[in-house]
């Protein structure tokens, strides 16, 4: 069961500014209050669209989403960015693992204000267990979602570390703190079940 008390703890500890939601949409009441007439871009998220995150900030932001028809590289000079991840473990470590590195880029350098989107599911007791999570649970439910000729996406079990073309797992990001030149960043935190 996931212990938010813990992960709000040490998340804060190491920098972070942490809220707690009930719900998705209490997350999705908050962002749409924070972010107005601002440019803000999306990481490929089933949280994200799971929440209604685009339609709702497309309506009073200059909103980019690859997933919604703009090029992957468009997000890189917005002042917002708004993603979740493969796992958080509840010692305050934020795991994505990328195929193409905008993600994981996005999280790390070029924009203002970064946001992460947590649902409870993602939450892992430690580090060890939140990569493996990210390994073995996301990375196989992605690779099957995006139709990838790999052992993963086939089985959709685990992770065997294979040397396929569609291999999505190429790059790994853990941040231990917000990154020095982000001004805000944020993770929300919610009571709820969302994304892989």
């Amino acid at each position: 069961m996931a212990d938010f008390k813990k992960a709000v703890e040490h998340l804060e500890r190491r920098g972070f500014t942490v809220r707690c939601f009930d719900t998705a949409r209490q997350a999705a009441d908050y962002l749409d209050s924070q972010i107005d007439q601002s440019s803000v871009a999306f990481g490929g998220s089933i949280t994200v669209q799971e929440m209604g995150l685009y339609p709702r900030l497309a309506s009073h932001n200059q909103a980019i989403w690859h997933w919604e028809g703009a090029d992957t590289h468009a997000a890189v000079h917005t002042d917002v960015y708004i993603t979740s991840v493969n796992a958080l473990a509840e010692t305050g470590e934020l795991i994505n693992i990328d195929g193409i590195g905008n993600r994981t880029a996005s999280t790390l350098f070029g924009h203002r204000r970064v946001y992460f989107v947590v649902g409870s599911n993602k939450l892992a007791p430690d580090f060890d267990s939140a990569l493996w999570r990210a390994r073995n649970i996301a990375a196989p439910k992605n690779a099957r979602r995006l139709k990838k000729n790999t052992p993963c996406a086939v089985k959709g079990d685990h992770c065997s570390d294979c040397q396929s073309p569609d291999r999505i797992c190429r790059g790994l990001t853990v941040l231990w703190s917000p990154m020095m030149e982000t001004e805000v960043t944020e993770v929300l935190l919610i009571n709820q079940e969302l994304g892989y």
